[in-house]
């Protein structure tokens, strides 16, 4: 199975989010299991970045960036998918610009902490327990 991993799910292990950081841990062991199904959106690279600077250091931050590019796919990202995040009925732009990478990777699910968000989504969205137990 081919998944988009939500930056939210990343930010619940870096930043130890109580409730979720267990599943969301799990997530990211079974992405390092299955080379080539787990992707990520581009611009969730620069998020990362940002908030781990802020929260853990710059450094800390950019290692922990190329620990995600050893495991992860980069969905491919250009005009025509940013065009087609803008034709997405969500609320939140930056949830258009997840699920255009999905769609550009091609994944069969979406796994995010906010699935509600992604209500309208082409491709099916799923927390981190349900992601597991299927």
């Amino acid at each position: 199975m081919r998944i988009l991993v939500d930056t939210n799910v990343f930010l619940d292990v870096l930043l130890d989010r109580e409730g979720w950081v267990q599943s969301s841990q799990q997530v990211l062991d079974w992405c390092e299991e299955h080379p080539g199904e787990a992707w990520i959106a581009w611009h969730t690279l620069s998020n990362l970045y940002y908030i781990g600077a802020i929260s853990v250091g710059s450094s800390s931050s950019m290692k922990q960036i190329d620990e995600i590019l050893q495991i992860f796919e980069v969905a491919p990202c250009d005009s025509k998918a940013a065009r087609f995040a803008r034709t997405l009925v969500l609320a939140d732009f930056e949830d258009a610009l997840q699920v255009a990478a999905a769609t550009s990777a091609n994944a069969d699910r979406i796994v995010t902490r906010n699935t509600g968000d992604f209500i309208h989504s082409p491709v099916p969205a799923v927390d981190p327990v349900k992601f597991l137990k299927s």
